[in-house]
C-alpha cells in the first residue's frame, strides 16, 4: 500500500471576512510585524489594499505584482526576490493566474500560503495544482504543489463588484467539473479519496443551473446575494475540493476532454482574447456529444443560451480550418487520455462539426 496525502483548504466567505484575517491566520502560524508578502495582480492588489483592516498593514512587508501570466519566468523572478525570500508568510491575491503563480512561489520557498481570490473565475484559490503557461500563452504543464492553500478568504462584496465577464466565464469553467470527473473516472477502481472526489463532483452543476442566472444578474448590479454566494462557493471551493480529491500520484480524474479542447485552442492567436472558462464551456458541449449524453447536452445547451455562453466555434474566433491542429495539440495533454475509452482525433473533430451543424440548423 502506498502512502496517501489529502489536503483540503479551510475557507471563510462573506462581505466582512477581511476583518478576521489576522485572527484566522494566527491560528495557523505566528505573525510578527513585517512578516507578510502580498503577491498578486495590479488591480487585485489595489482593491485588496482598500478593503483590508488598517491593523493588517503593519504586518505586511510589501505588495508585489506577479507579472501578467503564470510562467516559470515570473515565478523564478519572484523566488529570487530578497523581500519574498525573507518573508514568513505569503498571501496570493487576484485571479487564477496570479494565485497559481503565488502558490508556486510559496511552495518553492516553503512558506505558509493563504489565498484571497478577488474573482470567481476558477478554483485556483483552493487547489494544490498550478497551471503553467509558456511565455507565448500556450499551455505548458501542471505544477503539483506539496499542499493546498491553508485558508481561502472569499470577500463576496469584492466578487460582486468584479468584472461580469470573468464571473460569467467562471460558471462555464465550473460546469465542466461534474461531467469531466465522471467521464475520467468511469469504470475505474476508486480508492476512498478518489471516490469522495467523484461523489462530491456530482453536487457541482446543480447550484450553477439553479442560481447561475440570478447570480450573474446580481454581479451585474454589484449586489451580494444568497444566489451569488452559492455560485461563488461552488466555483472556488467545491470544484477546488474535487480537484484536490481526484488528483494523486496514481490517478488523475480531475478533468478530461473539455479542458483538452481548451489547451488545444491556446495555440490559436485569434482565440487568445477569450477567457479560459468560456472556451472550456464550449468543450463541455463537445464532451457530452462525444459521450452521447443527449439529455444533459440539451439541458446544458439551453442553459448556455440563457447565459450567452459560447455554443459555436465562431463564438471563440476559431475557424473550421483550425480544428486539425487544435485537436492535435489537445491529444498531447494529459486530459486527452482521461477517458473510459480511447479518444479518436478524427471522431472528435467529426463530433465538433456535428454539434456545429445541429446548433445552426436548430
Amino acid at each position: 500500500m502506498k502512502d496517501t496525502n489529502l489536503f483540503l483548504s479551510n475557507c471563510s466567505i462573506g462581505e466582512n471576512i477581511y476583518d478576521s484575517i489576522l485572527d484566522i491566520v494566527s491560528m495557523y502560524t505566528s505573525i510578527i510585524n513585517k512578516s507578510i508578502i502580498v503577491i498578486g495582480g495590479k488591480t487585485a492588489i489595489s482593491i485588496f489594499k482598500e478593503r483590508i483592516p488598517q491593523n493588517l498593514n503593519s504586518y505586511i512587508i510589501d505588495f508585489i505584482i506577479y507579472g501578467e501570466d503564470s510562467t516559470y519566468q515570473n515565478i523564478n523572478h519572484l523566488t529570487s526576490n530578497e523581500l519574498i525570500k525573507n518573508s514568513s508568510i505569503i498571501f496570493g491575491v487576484g485571479g487564477g493566474r496570479a494565485i497559481d503563480t503565488a502558490k508556486v512561489v510559496a511552495d518553492k520557498l516553503s512558506k505558509p500560503f493563504f489565498s484571497f481570490p478577488t474573482l470567481a473565475s476558477n478554483c485556483a484559490g483552493s487547489t494544490s495544482l498550478s497551471v503553467i503557461y509558456e511565455n507565448s500563452g500556450v499551455f505548458k504543464e501542471y505544477y503539483n504543489l506539496k499542499t493546498c492553500p491553508l485558508h481561502v478568504f472569499i470577500n463576496t462584496k469584492i466578487i460582486a463588484e468584479s468584472p461580469y465577464q470573468l464571473f460569467w466565464a467562471g460558471i462555464g469553467d465550473a460546469l465542466s467539473k461534474e461531467y469531466e470527473v465522471e467521464f475520467a473516472s468511469r469504470n475505474k477502481v476508486l480508492n476512498n479519496k478518489a471516490l469522495l472526489g467523484v461523489t462530491l463532483s456530482s453536487s457541482i452543476s446543480k447550484p450553477l443551473f439553479e442560481y447561475g442566472k440570478s447570480a450573474l444578474d446580481d454581479c451585474m448590479n454589484n449586489k451580494v446575494s444568497y444566489e451569488l454566494e452559492q455560485v461563488v462557493f461552488d466555483i472556488i471551493m467545491t470544484t477546488g475540493y474535487v480537484s484536490n480529491l481526484t488528483i494523486d500520484n496514481d490517478f488523475y480524474y480531475n478533468s478530461s476532454l473539455a479542458h483538452a479542447f481548451y489547451y488545444g485552442v491556446t495555440i490559436i492567436p485569434e482565440a487568445s482574447k477569450h477567457l479560459h472558462g468560456e472556451i472550456v464551456a464550449l468543450g463541455v458541449l463537445y464532451l457530452l456529444a462525444y459521450d452521447k449524453k443527449s439529455k444533459i447536452f440539451y439541458k446544458t445547451l439551453d442553459f448556455y443560451k440563457k447565459l450567452k455562453l459560447p455554443i459555436l466555434l465562431e463564438d471563440i474566433d476559431v475557424k473550421y480550418s483550425n480544428l486539425e491542429k487544435i485537436v492535435q495539440k489537445a491529444s498531447t495533454v494529459l486530459e486527452w487520455s482521461c477517458s473510459p475509452f480511447n479518444i479518436s482525433q478524427e471522431k472528435f473533430i467529426k463530433t465538433i462539426l456535428e454539434v456545429e451543424s445541429f446548433i445552426k440548423d436548430r
